[in-house]
């Protein structure tokens, strides 16, 4: 590291976006993707930056702004954000789930079940970020540093004493949990997404296995035994090795003894409880979830009986049924494993009379490989198919719909339409279904925008599918 200028100096702020900072702001400059911070260092001393940092020092700037070269800035920033926020991932048991598929469903099933238990708790996730009662929207499976230090202190100032954190790639990638302490890390599993990002499987699985090489001795590190990249999370990792799973050997394990169409009846170490939550994934995420309450300190029958009341998450196995009997399914599931994940869910409720109609997409300026593997899973298991559009951001729909295409063969397309306007695609699977059968709209979840050619319109699966129905309200239990 070297510096110039005054070192001791006020800082108010820290930003790595130059059109944020104001008098006495410290200004990280990242190198981006698609921009590099380096180019806005001028205009940031010119907004009143006190401190610049820095990988490459600027010729002629403004003023006596201090500068700092560093080797990283993106490790430097969440050092510097973590510093500045006092460290508030050590005030609490913050603990961090990572892996493709279950994510969200876990840190929102373990918030939801702490607070249940009286404790005050924090959330930082793909749906939604909460301190304590209150929801703050967000963007980002992970958010930058500076937000997360950020969050957390203001989790600790409202007195939370529990904080539940979905670790994305990206964010391990990018050096955004540099500096943050974890009580413990939990690993759900690795498939096919991201490699628009990461290049190579490979790299996708150095990624997730970063966030476990840095936990410290005094953490966990629970990762599912079944999947066969557990291992390889473990191998560096100082936290002590937990598992849990459904087939293999582990610490914590579970049996699917029942499913119906309300819910299912699980062994959890060899104790009965009931679920509301449908799907074999289902099960994998509630013992993760029973597991890290346990690793935590929780009583284990306080946990199973607190389990048992737990409802699904938005957008992740959400059911819907009509007056008339017809039940949709609205799913988060955008790769091919998650998506056949919840197709063998839905196939285990059937008894065979139902007609299963799903639709199926893929995102634009994405994985292009997955597409027509997203296609062929929907054929194996789904009676009739409707092609149509994700969220094509930047890319024509009708061509990511083609690439589809190619996963279907003769017999699979026989049965298949394409609807290119997912709100028809959606009011003709409604129209398709009679009595009994089921619909399935995956892909977006929770999510309640699309988003085209840079703009993000209002767009809600769920909305569109109650509106169909003519459900205008809903009941709470």
């Amino acid at each position: 590291m070297q510096s110039s200028g005054e070192t001791d100096i006020k800082i108010r702020a820290i930003h790595f976006d130059s059109r944020n900072v104001t008098e006495d702001s410290l200004f990280v400059a990242i190198r981006g993707t698609s921009v590099d911070g380096h180019t806005f260092i001028s205009q940031a001393a010119k907004n009143g930056a006190s401190a610049i940092v820095c990988e490459e020092v600027p010729e002629n700037l403004p003023g006596k702004t201090t500068v700092i070269k560093v080797a990283d800035t993106r490790k430097a920033l969440a050092l510097l954000a973590g510093n500045f926020y006092e460290n508030p991932s050590r005030k609490l048991k913050l603990v961090g789930v990572t892996g493709t598929n279950g994510k969200t469903t876990i840190v929102n099933l373990l918030y939801e079940l702490f607070k249940r238990n009286g404790y005050k708790a924090g959330l930082l996730s793909t749906i939604g970020n909460y301190i304590d009662e209150t929801l703050l929207t967000t963007q980002l499976t992970t958010p930058d540093s500076v937000t997360i230090n950020r969050l957390l202190a203001e989790m600790v100032e409202n007195g939370c004493e529990y904080a539940f954190m979905e670790v994305s790639s990206h964010a391990v990638a990018q050096g955004r949990i540099e500096g943050i302490y974890f009580s413990g890390g939990v690993f759900t599993n690795i498939s096919h997404d991201h490699l628009d990002y990461h290049n190579t499987f490979d790299a996708y699985i150095r990624a997730k296995k970063g966030f476990f090489d840095v936990l410290p001795s005094e953490s966990f590190a629970l990762v599912n035994a079944d999947d066969k990249n557990s291992a390889v999370m473990l191998q560096n990792t100082k936290a002590s090795h937990r598992t849990y799973g459904l087939k293999t050997p582990a610490d914590f394990t579970a049996t699917l003894l029942e499913v119906y169409k309300e819910g299912m009846i699980l062994e959890v170490n060899r104790k009965e409880v009931a679920t509301r939550l449908l799907g074999r994934f289902n099960v994998y995420n509630l013992l993760a979830v029973y597991a890290t309450a346990v690793l935590l300190g929780e009583e284990t029958d306080k946990m199973l009986a607190a389990i048992s009341q737990l409802k699904p998450v938005k957008g992740r196995f959400e059911t819907i049924q009509s007056p008339h009997g017809v039940i949709a399914i609205v799913d988060y599931a955008h790769s091919p494993n998650a998506l056949e994940n919840v197709l063998k869910a839905i196939d285990r409720m059937r008894t065979g009379k139902e007609t299963l109609i799903s639709l199926v997409g893929a995102g634009g300026d994405r994985d292009r490989t997955k597409r027509p593997r997203m296609a062929g899973v929907v054929a194996d298991y789904a009676d009739k198919i409707i092609l149509t559009s994700d969220n094509p951001r930047n890319e024509n729909p009708e061509s990511i719909i083609e690439e589809m295409k190619n996963g279907l063969d003769e017999t699979s397309e026989s049965r298949t339409i394409t609807i290119t306007d997912r709100r028809e695609a959606i009011r003709t699977a409604c129209m398709m279904a009679g009595e009994g059968d089921i619909i399935l709209v995956p892909g977006k979840g929770h999510e309640n925008y699309q988003e085209i050619q840079g703009e993000r319109y209002h767009f809600d699966d769920t909305e569109i599918i109650k509106e169909q129905f003519g459900i205008t309200e809903t009941k709470s239990d």
